[in-house]
């Protein structure tokens, strides 16, 4: 997969590198300040992947520095390459906090044991931290304390000669639970007379596993037809409600599932990791409603000030609530002087973001609120009316909902040592994502 990996600084310059193939010269880090320094003229963005010479420059940057793969193989995966990456730094951020040129020239030992452990002739081995953890630490360096007697020779955990590798032996708890959370991230594009424009559901299953010995558990969602391309999918702007099939895109597992019994049976089991992990996510594309509206009337009267009437509704059903739920109108640069009129909620002007921050600590579905706020704008005769191309932007949790329909069925769980009690515990949450926004007139 990966020739090499680099460490540079802002200019391209080698701060470590490790080397693991010979199919790319060792002398092709040398050009890479001088694509940088190209890429740079041409374009403010720099693309993440520069070529030369038939050598391809794979390269993230992080704070003050990049880190970079070269590979000459056009068949190369391009997507892996970059997830390692991302997952190399996160992994550094567990070991050295910041990970930027100076804890880089700080750390050099560590950096290059973990680099040791994590790729194996440039494939990817060993990426979870708990595990790294288990045997590499800031002393790692010291594996052999004294070599006359084998018993003072560190020796590998036993979780690398496992096929559980992510979950160590002897872990006990008094109370055995599982906590299991479902959590749909909305995002939506509307325009101002309210049509979706775009929307998807971006969903994660989180676990926390407070469980003893080796569990084996067993999930189950909804019923198979979730997982299949038989997909029928109800009216369009239906936003709740139950569906017989779902068809989850992009779907993707932690590597404690089963893959086989999954792809083979449907049926999602594992072993999981010890605290807290992301057990699957994905991605769902339905044509749904907007499940918080706003319409925001802008009025300039004669130049001078700026009145704007704004109104939300909660289309969720009665018996849901939306949660700290913010909306964010903006207004034109220039203003000032605001004053509020409204009756739930709470108001504040922002002028770092040219916006009126509108609260509602709890918004029942159906409920609709408004408000009207006048703010001041500077005395104009001959200039054009100002206009707000800013959109609308809204945040809001729901719990006890999901978008999507999916459900869990049943969780499991199996200690086959042990043979305990189990508590799982299961919890729906339906959130705001980074792009839900309405366009405003």
């Amino acid at each position: 997969m990966a020739s090499s990996i680099y460490f540079c600084d802002t200019k391209g310059k080698t701060i470590l590198s490790r080397r693991y193939r010979d199919d790319v010269p060792a002398s092709a880090i040398e050009r890479f300040p001088a694509l940088l320094l190209e890429a740079e003229h041409e374009s403010s963005i720099i693309p993440p992947c520069l070529t030369h010479n038939d050598v391809q420059y794979l390269f993230v940057q992080h704070n003050d520095i990049y880190v970079l793969t070269m590979s000459r193989s056009l068949s190369v995966n391009v997507a892996q390459i970059f997830s390692f990456l991302y997952k190399l730094i996160a992994v550094l951020e567990e070991y050295v906090k910041t990970v930027e040129e100076e804890s880089i020239r700080d750390n050099f030992v560590i950096i290059y044991e973990l680099l040791d452990e994590m790729l194996d002739y440039g494939i990817p081995q060993i990426t979870e931290t708990k595990m790294l953890k288990q045997y590499i630490t800031q002393k790692s360096f010291k594996l052999i304390k004294s070599a006359k007697k084998s018993k003072n020779v560190v020796r590998p955990p036993s979780q690398l000669t496992k096929s559980v590798s992510w979950r160590p032996e002897g872990i006990v708890y008094k109370k055995n639970e599982a906590f299991l959370d479902v959590v749909e991230s909305i995002n939506m594009l509307i325009s101002a007379n309210g049509q979706v424009l775009r929307s998807e559901i971006l969903g994660k299953v989180r676990v926390k596993s407070h469980l003893s010995g080796m569990p084996d558990l067993k999930l189950g969602l909804n019923d198979k037809g979730i997982f299949s391309s038989d997909n029928s999918a109800d009216k369009p702007g239906e936003s709740t409600g139950k569906r017989a099939n779902i068809e989850l895109e992009d779907l993707k597992f932690h590597q404690c599932v089963r893959l086989s019994k999954f792809e083979n049976e449907k049926i999602i089991t594992f072993i999981p990791p010890d605290g807290d992990f992301e057990l699957m996510n994905y991605r769902l594309s339905l044509p749904i409603k907007p499940l918080i509206w706003c319409d925001a009337k802008i009025q300039v009267h004669s130049q001078s000030r700026i009145e704007i009437h704004c109104r939300a509704k909660a289309q969720i059903k009665k018996k849901s609530t939306a949660n700290s739920v913010e909306i964010l109108i903006p207004v034109p640069e220039d203003a000032d002087s605001p004053k509020f009129r409204y009756s739930h909620g709470s108001l504040k002007y922002v002028p770092e973001k040219n916006a009126i921050l509108w609260k509602i600590k709890s918004f029942t579905g159906g409920k609709e609120y408004s408000f009207a706020a006048q703010l001041g704008l500077p005395s104009m005769s001959d200039v054009d009316v100002p206009k707000v191309k800013r959109p609308i932007q809204v945040k809001f949790q729901i719990p006890y909902f999901t978008t999507s329909g999916i459900q869990v069925r049943y969780l499991k769980v199996h200690e086959p040592k042990l043979q305990y009690q189990s508590y799982p515990w299961v919890r729906y949450i339906t959130e705001s994502g980074d792009d839900y926004t309405i366009r405003t007139a």
